[in-house]
């Protein structure tokens, strides 16, 4: 299991209402309600970020096909937007984008560009059964099992575990579910394992170093 993302996006909210703080790996901006809402509408609105997000993906989709066909088109413009509906009980969203070519651009090269656009990695997410997985981290006391050899212990908290996957998924050399003693402290070098362990969003995993414990 890779995440698309080397470091995740990072968002914090005080108690300004609804002003959020979203850090991404060469920046920091804004997320905010709009008025009739109540925030201040300093930033864009989630629903606004959706959409930005298939918006950009698809313009930058559409910008790559063309400059490898090495077509002249200057500008591409996209206005999206999306509604909600419910058919016989079942929630839809659909989203709608109009694509414009505000120079001169034939119907061969518009039909292409359509197909591409549709193809954009975005789209293909959102049109893929899409789960969203919800992790809480927890630090109180309660049972704890140590894996451990003579440098560091690696702890697991079985009561705190979400089983989110990633220390199996992408450590699979130190951390097996299929065994008993699934945690293998020897697998692989102490940095490697403890910076796994911090991957760890429900904290059941925690890590020892022996020789300089915090």
């Amino acid at each position: 299991m890779d995440y698309i993302l080397d470091k995740p996006l990072y968002g914090t909210i005080g108690l300004e209402k609804y002003q959020c703080s979203i850090e991404w790996r060469n920046g920091k901006f804004l997320a905010d309600e709009p008025v009739k809402a109540g925030g201040k509408d300093l930033g864009p609105d989630p629903h606004t970020l959706l959409l930005s997000s298939i918006a950009s993906c698809t313009l930058i989709t559409l910008r790559m096909y063309i400059d490898r066909k090495g077509w002249i088109i200057p500008a591409i413009t996209v206005n999206t937007n999306l509604f909600l509906q419910t058919t016989e009980g079942k929630k839809l969203c659909t989203i709608d984008q109009d694509i414009l070519f505000p120079g001169p651009v034939t119907d061969e090269q518009k039909t292409r560009l359509q197909q591409i656009a549709a193809q954009c990695p975005i789209s293909k997410i959102l049109e893929s059964e899409i789960r969203v997985r919800t992790f809480v981290f927890r630090n109180t006391d309660t049972k704890e099992i140590h894996y451990e050899n003579e440098e560091f212990s690696v702890v697991w908290k079985p009561g705190f575990c979400q089983h989110s996957a990633r220390c199996w998924t992408q450590l699979p050399e130190v951390f097996d579910p299929k065994i008993k003693k699934w945690i293998n402290p020897d697998g692989a070098p102490a940095g490697k394992i403890e910076q796994q362990v911090k991957k760890c969003p429900s904290g059941a995993l925690g890590f020892i170093n022996k020789k300089n414990p915090k």
